[in-house]
């Protein structure tokens, strides 16, 4: 059961060339003939950021210098992530033309989803620069922890994709129950505000494991170091994680090609 989603898995990464291209190849589809381009995300996602901190920011009664690069970190990570989700659930049903016509490792069209939110994600992390070139880097000593925590950010994304990918395959409903669900998680996850603000309903981010996913890639960019707690969750979720996607991938691999 491993073993085969290990092969599958292996293979897949030994075809990067193939999902990095048809990665990219959608993303430069998606915005053809436009001068701007993916950026077009960015200037979108930055009004947004700009807009929300502004009110937010009053709202709280907090400094812009140290609201917005909070909040742009939280909602260019959240948005990553949720689309990588969403995107997720459908990559099996939108690539059918392809596993039903050739012989080739399946999991390429999940890998091909998180690179190109990864894609995204680099054009939109460009606003997270612009605000530490705005407001200064709140700690330079805490910086270094955000490539594993990022590393880990990624390897809980993967997993979930893949199961999600898999499930929905087989159920069809399922997809629009996942963008349901990732928009419920958006207002129950510190992403507007912080995590200690909701004092009585504290236990809505104690027992919301995507607060600390996306706590452990926020704190180290605004100078925190996360906490232990964060770091047992977030690698016990990518670990338990992959155990499950291996396993339920191992299972019905073989399946998928009649599934879409």
């Amino acid at each position: 059961m491993f073993s085969l989603a290990l092969l599958d898995l292996r293979k897949s990464i030994a075809s990067w060339r193939l999902w990095t291209l048809l990665g990219w190849l959608e993303v430069r589809q998606r915005y053809a003939r436009s001068r701007v381009g993916p950026f077009w995300l960015t200037i979108s996602m930055g009004v947004m950021i700009a807009s929300i901190g502004m009110v937010y920011g009053t709202l709280f009664g907090m400094k812009l210098g140290d609201y917005l690069p909070f909040l742009a970190i939280s909602l260019v990570m959240w948005t990553s992530f949720s689309q990588t989700v969403t995107d997720g659930s459908v990559a099996y049903i939108n690539s059918g033309q392809y596993i039903r016509q050739a012989s080739t490792p399946k999991l390429i069209y999940v890998l091909q989803v998180i690179w190109r939110n990864a894609v995204i994600l680099a054009h939109n992390f460009v606003i997270v620069l612009v605000l530490f070139a705005l407001f200064g880097v709140k700690s330079w000593t805490t910086l270094p922890l955000f490539i594993p925590a990022l590393l880990i950010y990624i390897a809980n994304a993967l997993w979930i994709a893949m199961v999600v990918g898999l499930l929905s395959a087989r159920f069809r409903d399922l997809p629009q129950i996942v963008q349901a669900l990732m928009q419920v998680a958006f207002y129950i996850t510190p992403i507007i505000y912080r995590p200690d603000s909701l004092n009585r309903f504290s236990f809505i981010v104690e027992f919301n494991p995507l607060a600390y996913l996306i706590g452990v890639v926020r704190e180290p960019l605004i100078g925190q170091v996360p906490s232990a707690l964060t770091w047992g969750v977030t690698i016990g979720m990518a670990v338990l994680g992959w155990i499950v996607a291996l396993a339920l991938t191992g299972r019905y691999l073989k399946r998928i090609p009649y599934w879409v």
